[in-house]
């Protein structure tokens, strides 16, 4: 099987997106009123799932799948009485009165989880990064459109107060054109504290597989590769064959400020400014990237810097050494032409700097739509309003904010900096057309090698 997108797969995404959308008419859902139950499943239930399940539980949970027995025991005891599966093809095939998924699997699952589920008319809550790699998030965005499913990703604080506020004050000219944006964060860790492996050369030796999970399932269409205690489950995220490192984890959250504030869209290019320690195998220990944004409607070009490993912007002139950027070791900061803004990890607390100019400083009149479970404060975010603004859509509300109109070019941006720390030079990106023009190594890794039975299905 070849490494590139296969021709035939490449001038179907290329048509699809050049005609825009394809089913306008949305899939109703089996409900028919806002007060009926859903049907909910969920697929990929220990750690980040059990809470993304956990909190649909005001609807019928019908069903529960994982390959690792172990991670899932807790959200199993919560609901005993609950059909559990390891495969979620079983899953899916012998439940057709699902309604709604949500997902919850390392990154190199989603898309084909998702779209199988979406094929099948399911409304599917899929955890961020949407996708493992750039052609995938392309197919989840148009795969929603065709089937008419209600689709939502978890980078939660999309639905908060504070990224709506940003966008306000930004849009309102707080702080004038803005010219560069720095995002930042601590992941994969700091000081020689790991929060998962990174830099590392050679794989994992053979161990055991425990009788509590299933392998093969968990590798799904990556590559086998002898089972280690260390791939998970948790360690994979900063492994290329499963994740999508510090980017992965946390650039959905965090740089969805300036792509929503923004309007950034696609780059015209990305380059790798510094990193240490990236492999073949897994990615580097920090590194340093930079977006160029062309112009968009009267906003003018912007340079975005992504920071990770404890990395972080230089201090504007003029804001105090012991006043906290971000949240400190996560955040962005916009630099304006008349001043700059920062706000916190999940979209919190938005304020100007030097923090004194907030004092006097009149907040902007709302003109965002708020999301109806979400608190009004700008440092809270809720997990549970995500998902709520989710199932509401799935009842007929309005469409969830994080859908994959948004989360599917959003997910492509953030996935273009996975390929620059691995190719080395400026590359020049074309994203309507989802490849670079001055690298085929770089477009070797815009899609991914599927293995032998575990191909994507065709949109």
């Amino acid at each position: 099987m070849k490494t590139e997108i296969s021709r035939r797969t490449f001038l179907i995404a290329t048509a699809i997106s050049a005609v825009g959308c394809v089913s306008g008419g949305g899939l109703r859902s089996r409900r028919n009123s806002p007060t009926d139950k859903l049907n909910v499943a969920a697929i990929g239930c220990g750690g980040k799932g059990s809470s993304d399940i956990y909190e649909c539980r005001g609807e019928n949970i019908v069903a529960l799948c994982d390959v690792d027995d172990q991670r899932a025991s807790r959200i199993y005891q919560a609901f005993p009485d609950v059909k559990k599966y390891r495969d979620f093809r079983e899953m899916l095939q012998k439940h057709p009165e699902i309604d709604a998924v949500t997902i919850s699997t390392p990154d190199h699952m989603h898309a084909i989880i998702a779209l199988t589920a979406m094929q099948m008319g399911k409304h599917v809550y899929v955890q961020k990064p949407l996708t493992h790699n750039i052609f995938e998030a392309r197919l989840l965005s148009q795969a929603a459109r065709k089937y008419g499913v209600v689709t939502q990703m978890g980078n939660q604080g999309h639905s908060g107060e504070g990224v709506r506020r940003c966008l306000e004050m930004i849009q309102s000219g707080a702080i004038g054109q803005v010219r560069e944006v720095h995002c930042w964060t601590d992941r994969p860790g700091i000081e020689g504290r790991l929060w998962w492996p990174q830099a590392v050369e050679l794989p994992y030796p053979a161990e055991p597989v425990p009788d509590h999970i299933d392998w093969d399932l968990w590798q799904g269409v990556a590559r086998q590769r002898p089972y280690n205690s260390r791939y998970c489950p948790f360690n994979w995220r900063g492994w290329w064959d499963y994740g999508s490192c510090a980017l992965g984890d946390m650039a959905c959250h965090i740089m969805d400020p300036a792509y929503w504030s923004l309007n950034l869209g696609m780059p015209d290019s990305v380059e790798v400014v510094s990193q240490e320690g990236c492999t073949l195998q897994t990615g580097p220990l920090n590194e340093v990237i930079r977006f160029e944004f062309p112009a968009r409607g009267d906003m003018v070009p912007v340079t975005v810097y992504w920071h990770d490993g404890g990395n972080q912007p230089m201090r504007p002139d003029g804001i105090p050494e012991d006043e906290q950027l971000g949240d400190g070791n996560n955040g962005s900061l916009f630099i304006g032409d008349e001043g700059v803004l920062s706000i916190g990890t999940y979209g919190g607390n938005p304020r100007l700097h030097p923090e004194e100019k907030m004092r006097d400083y009149a907040m902007p009149q709302k003109t965002v739509p708020r999301v109806a479970a979400a608190p009004d404060d700008l440092g809270e975010v809720s997990d549970t309003a995500h998902r709520l603004d989710w199932i509401q859509a799935c009842k007929g509300g309005t469409p969830a904010c994080s859908d994959f109109g948004y989360s599917g070019p959003f997910t492509e941006m953030v996935l273009l900096g996975t390929i620059a720390v691995r190719v080395p030079g400026k590359l020049d990106w074309d994203g309507k057309n989802l490849r670079f023009t001055n690298s085929e190594m770089a477009n070797r890794l815009v899609s991914r090698r599927y293995r032998e039975g575990w191909e994507l299905p065709e949109v």
